[in-house]
């Protein structure tokens, strides 16, 4: 029993997520699975481990190497009533279905005149800090998150990882959903809910009232453990779970940096035209008055993420990053 006498539950990110396609499959018969190893292997992951054995070969379908052409099938079934589940191994891969997401499931619903619905979910590992090597670690969900059509999510706690599935298979529109990599054995207690999870606005994570950490994904328990040590010295950090990054809730960062009066952006992508740029714009756009110092970023350097595990750490925002940006804000 957890505290209060609420029954909780000791689970992974990757155990979350895979309930979450259980229950959906159980609550639905039009929900399947589809993607590359995610049948008899149980996925590149383990995500999807144990489901073929429970729904069959017809729910749980093992595709060729070809996101094309497999995200292109999920796009007809989707147009033809059915609810899929569309696995990418990693983001890095989702490029070579490109054409297919940005080019039909994202338009046709605004060019068929509303008559075309496409609700698809299309789930896919981003980010490094795993030595999978530049093909296999990059951070492109700032890049889906301009194209208008589509719905960008980013759990990044057992409770989103759990609970956004559910509202995204509900949404008429595409729903990209981005794993970030370093979660999935994340362990903690998850307390049970049937409540679907608010896909339309940011979550504050920790209050705080001397300055904004602003993040989404594998990026937020860096974050977290920014605040903490910010806290020790004196510094009260409030920190910002985007939690969807398209459409932003830009109420939520507007009214964070009205507490707060100063912001860090942390983003694993590479700072050029990064979504810690939009986010940027936005509070200088909608906030300018109310900060008191410049907006700072914490991005990925601007190299193709390196394997060995010392450059690769050395190229991604760490927590002493984030607490030294805090710092000349702050200071």
């Amino acid at each position: 029993m957890g505290a209060g006498g609420t029954d909780e539950a000791k689970t992974t990110y990757r155990e979350a997520m895979r309930e979450a396609l259980r229950d959906a499959m159980r609550s639905d018969d039009r929900v399947f699975l589809m993607g590359e190893d995610v049948g008899r292997y149980g996925g590149c992951f383990g995500v999807s481990l144990g489901l073929l054995e429970e729904f069959g070969p017809e729910r749980v379908r093992d595709t060729p190497l070809s996101e094309s052409a497999f995200v292109g099938a999920g796009i007809g079934a989707a147009l033809s009533g059915m609810r899929p589940v569309v696995e990418i191994m990693t983001v890095n891969f989702s490029l070579l279905a490109l054409d297919q997401i940005l080019n039909n499931a994202a338009t046709l619903l605004h060019m068929s005149g509303g008559q075309l619905p496409v609700p698809l979910v299309i789930r896919m590992t981003t980010g490094a800090g795993r030595q999978l090597g530049a093909q296999h670690s990059h951070s492109l969900e700032g890049w889906y998150a301009h194209i208008p059509g589509i719905r960008v999510l980013a759990p990044a706690t057992l409770e989103d990882a759990r609970h956004m599935l559910a509202p995204a298979l509900a949404d008429p529109d595409p729903v990209l959903i981005f794993e970030h990599g370093s979660l999935y054995s994340v362990s903690g207690e998850l307390l049970p809910s049937t409540a679907p999870v608010d896909l339309d606005h940011a979550a504050i994570r920790r209050p705080g009232t001397d300055i904004s950490l602003i993040t989404y994904g594998g990026s937020l328990p860096k974050a977290v453990a920014a605040a903490d040590e910010l806290a020790a010295e004196g510094v009260s950090a409030e920190v910002i779970d985007l939690r969807t990054l398209r459409p932003l809730d830009g109420a939520a960062i507007a009214a964070s940096a009205a507490r707060t009066h100063r912001a860090v952006v942390i983003d694993e992508a590479w700072r050029t035209g990064s979504l810690a740029a939009e986010v940027s714009a936005r509070i200088a756009e909608e906030s300018f008055y109310d900060l008191d110092a410049p907006v700072e970023r914490v991005c990925s350097a601007e190299v193709p993420i390196p394997y060995a595990r010392r450059l690769e750490e050395a190229a991604l925002p760490q927590v002493a990053d984030i607490v030294a940006a805090a710092h000349r804000a702050v200071d």
